[in-house]
């Protein structure tokens, strides 16, 4: 089994099954601006994560796979101030390679599936997309960051007068109201 060292960047393209085939243990990081598609649901590029990844088979079928575990503490935006939220992600992966979606029916639920062709990947994107699953829906800051009388919208009262004069049928309710005081007509 080999591994590399704990303080060198992740190999951006690597040969999974060769990796699993040879028992590797990846330990590095990736520089957060090289995500694409996470950078633009975070309010910085700035920072690194880490991830451990095992390659090997696994115990229950001899399937190839990919375990391990990521950690980043990126800046979200906080719903409730809109200013940088620290967050700590943390994600654990169990993929099984597969070669095609005919191999899915047959995999424990414990492993999600990865599709993998023979060669080299694009870990990052792998890594990425696990990274996007552990984002939590709404980031808030752990302490109250703007002032408890800016959660209220105003008078109750008050918004309840203007959300009927803007009602279309505030003006139908008027109309009924003066055909009932309104005296009959003969003709």
């Amino acid at each position: 089994m080999s591994s590399t060292s704990s303080a060198t960047a992740l190999p951006r393209h690597i040969d999974p099954r060769k990796f699993a085939q040879q028992g590797v243990s990846v330990h590095g990081y990736i520089d957060l601006s090289l995500m694409d598609r996470i950078v633009p649901l975070l309010a910085s590029n700035e920072g690194q994560i880490v991830a451990e990844l095992v390659f090997g088979a696994s115990d229950e079928h001899q399937q190839q796979c990919l375990q391990g575990k990521l950690n980043a503490k990126v800046d979200m935006v906080c719903q409730r101030c809109l200013e940088p939220c620290p967050q700590q992600l943390e994600a654990e992966i169990k993929l099984a390679m597969l070669w095609n979606d005919d191999q899915v029916s047959q995999l424990p639920k414990t492993w999600d599936p990865w599709i993998v062709a023979e060669g080299q990947v694009d870990i990052y994107q792998v890594l990425e997309d696990e990274l996007i699953l552990s984002l939590p829906i709404v980031a808030y800051h752990d302490y109250l960051c703007i002032a408890p009388e800016r959660y209220q919208s105003g008078d109750r009262q008050t918004t309840q007068q203007a959300a009927d004069k803007l009602s279309p049928f505030h003006v139908l309710e008027q109309l009924k109201g003066s055909v009932k005081t309104s005296p009959e007509t003969k003709d």
